[in-house]
């Protein structure tokens, strides 16, 4: 509970400071980079880094591992030490910057070598100004973007090295260490060097960038994808194809034509001509190597330019041997196997003259037992997933297919798992679906839709594919009108946190579903005139001399009666549910109950156990963390999803059942605080001050 608020307030903080912004990186682990050179350069020695030692920990857990047969003779040593001059970038970044070494993290040093085509955004991840010479101290500092915020991550220059050569990615000439070094941070922030094994290039794409990635299949494109690489460059987005290799061999092998399989190009244009009568679609590819063009149609020296216009001609201006070369689109989707778009977000986009999408995010989380729901496979707990709802109005101005309709992209990403592959986890199979919100429900914010709603209603849309990877993204174009957006593992009881996020043509109205925090617990009245004879009469025999029942009398009563009963399974009242229920009714602050006290705890037991009966649908004598949820309801409260994991935390067993007991002593608990909220909330403004001493006497009830 305490580390939801911490969570709850740090995320207020910074949407209101704009800490976390692309203007205003976090430092992560609480490390100022200035702040760290600065007390090195007063002492005069080189930054060794504490949260990310040079021990066996950094590298791995298994194939990096202590014992692993890779890691031995591996020694972790300044670039001071592996030559003589060493230098943090000569002459800009540049593709032979970036050699991949003993590590698994091709996908990274791809979306890497893509930074070196772009001065601005390399300038924003690997801050200029560095150097081993001014003001050297042994610390660098990169920037990167981690599930919508910007972090400064520092690192020291400590590399691990075999036989005086660096062990991962290192420069082709030995002597240039920004890929290393940013390698390093990368390593840093996912927890370990091995984390980083396996991957896709667009995750690198969105560290760097903060954009959201799609993948278009081009075996299967879409038939407006033409058109969407035409607005994607009009928006400053970054896209990379590839020609997939069936074998090792085929890796880095070229094509009669001059193309190159399982290498990286960069896509730089997308334009049509008149080509002998008819309309002709061309797109622009660069090879980073600078060398090595497409020798087939529209190639530098092709006959096809002289078919075409002298303006078209000046317009495309083709050159020779520059690495950049323009293609047919219909032989593009021949011998090309993906295109990868990374769309920016509009803060990343300093020309004015781009076209900028409008951007919406949100945090989450799935948690076992509560918002873990699943998907659509398991009706049952589905509806408990998170829920969020996007309000389309404006159509595309310039829509994809002719036709009228509203263009966004959502992109769902899960949380810190490569962190997680220390502990023997890694990523959830997930996906999304996406429903239209019927009329009757529109325009609501504090609801959250339950069962029956998703048995009535089929998905309008869905990603294409639950699959475990660090994101899912999916284009869609829907009719004006509202969404719901439903984010899920495959499975349910999955425990994990998120990010979604959705990128649209026209600003978008984007918030969480959530039900309300009340309740609705109507007061049980009762006088002396409601209570017949034999109660009056049981109660004095209960009771005893003092004519009042304490908590461990209550105890005492209540599992005499319980432990009769066969359709509910329980082990008894504890005695905390039984202080609870008396620190609730008890008027006069004597510690026990009167008569008409314990004759309205009675009366609310009896209601509890008919909750209890009828909510327990499968008739097993417990509750299911789901069918709580309902119960809870049912009993009068209201409880938005981050409460409802509370419930789940404190009151289920390890399987997620929860008992008689702890079903009464979880409503007795809420009825209390809302009723002591409700106490100290004088003019129902919805916030109460305390002092220590009224925070303490709260919360010792």
């Amino acid at each position: 509970m305490a580390s939801a608020a911490a969570d709850l307030a740090r995320r207020k903080a910074r949407e209101e400071d704009g800490t976390g912004s692309r203007a205003n990186a976090i430092p992560f682990n609480q490390q100022d980079f200035e702040q760290l050179r600065s007390e090195c350069l007063q002492s005069g020695s080189l930054f060794c880094d504490p949260t990310f030692p040079a021990t066996w920990d950094s590298l791995g857990y298994n194939q990096l591992g202590r014992y692993s047969s890779k890691t031995i003779g591996v020694e972790w040593k300044r670039p001071t030490e592996l030559c003589p001059a060493p230098q943090f970038i000569v002459d800009g970044a540049k593709r032979t910057d970036i050699c991949q070494g003993a590590l698994g993290d091709c996908w990274l040093l791809a979306a890497v070598a893509s930074l070196t085509l772009d001065p601005q955004i390399l300038s924003r991840v690997v801050p200029p100004g560095q150097s081993f010479t001014s003001q050297y101290t042994g610390i660098f500092h990169f920037q990167l973007w981690q599930y919508g915020e910007w972090v400064d991550v520092v690192v020291d220059d400590r590399l691990p090295t075999r036989d005086g050569k660096l062990l991962f990615v290192h420069s082709a000439e030995g002597k240039e260490f920004w890929s290393a070094l940013l390698e390093k941070a990368y390593a840093k922030v996912n927890g370990c060097y091995e984390a980083l094994s396996g991957g896709s290039t667009t995750e690198g794409f969105e560290d760097f960038t903060g954009g959201i990635a799609e993948v278009h299949e081009l075996s299967r494109p879409s038939p407006h994808l033409f058109h969407i690489i035409q607005k994607a460059l009009n928006r400053g987005s970054l896209m990379g194809c590839s020609i997939d290799i069936t074998s090792s061999a085929d890796s880095e092998a070229v094509t009669s034509q001059k193309l190159v399989k399982g290498h990286a190009y960069s896509v730089t244009g997308a334009a049509e001509v008149e080509y002998r009568g008819d309309s002709e679609k061309l797109i622009r590819i660069r090879n980073p190597w600078g060398q090595v063009e497409w020798t087939g149609a529209w190639s530098d020296d092709s006959a096809q330019w002289r078919y075409i216009s002298d303006d078209d001609r000046e317009r495309l201006s083709h050159r020779s041997e520059d690495g950049e070369f323009w293609m047919s689109f219909s032989d593009f989707l021949r011998h090309y196997s993906r295109l990868e778009i990374c769309n920016l977000t509009p803060d990343a986009l300093s020309d004015d003259s781009l076209t900028k999408w409008a951007l919406n995010k949100f945090e989450g989380s799935w948690r076992r037992g509560s918002t873990a729901g699943g998907c659509r496979n398991y009706p049952n707990t589905f509806w408990t997933n998170p829920q969020f709802v996007i309000r389309l109005d404006e159509e595309d101005d310039d829509p994809d297919d002719g036709e009228a309709g509203c263009s966004f992209v959502v992109g769902l990403i899960q949380k810190n798992r490569r962190r997680m592959r220390k502990m023997g986890e890694d990523m959830h199979t997930m996906g999304f679906a996406i429903y239209e919100v019927p009329d009757e429900f529109s325009g609501q914010r504090n609801v959250h839709l339950n069962r029956n709603f998703f048995l009535r209603h089929a998905s309008a849309a869905r990603s294409e594919t639950f699959i475990n990877l660090r994101e899912v993204c999916s284009r869609f174009c829907l009719p004006p009108g509202e969404y719901l957006i439903i984010p899920s593992t495959f499975e349910p009881h999955k425990n994990g946190d998120f990010c979604v996020r959705v990128f649209s043509e026209k600003q978008a109205d984007f918030q969480q579903l959530d039900d309300p925090v009340e309740s609705r617990v109507e007061k049980i009245e009762i006088d002396e005139d409601d209570v017949d004879d034999r109660f009056r009469g049981l109660f004095g025999q209960l009771a005893g001399g003092d004519c009042e029942i304490s908590a461990f009398e209550l105890q005492k009563i209540l599992n005499k009666v319980v432990t009769k009963r066969s359709d509910i399974q329980t082990s008894g009242f504890s005695i905390t549910t039984c202080r609870n229920m008396v620190n609730l009714l008890d008027k006069d602050g004597s510690g026990k109950l009167g008569l008409l006290e314990f004759k309205v705890l009675w009366t609310k037991i009896e209601n509890y156990l008919n909750i209890y009966r009828q909510k327990d649908v499968d008739n097993s004598g417990t509750m299911s963390s789901t069918e709580m949820r309902t119960a809870v309801e049912e009993a009068g409260f209201s409880l938005n999803n981050p409460l409802h994991q509370v419930l789940v935390a404190r009151y289920s067993e390890p399987d997620l059942t929860i008992d008689f007991d702890n079903f009464v002593g979880c409503l007795v608990r809420l009825e209390t605080m809302f009723n002591t909220f409700n106490t100290l909330d004088k003019d129902d403004s919805g916030t109460v001050e305390l002092n220590i001493f009224e925070w303490l006497n709260v919360s010792l009830l």
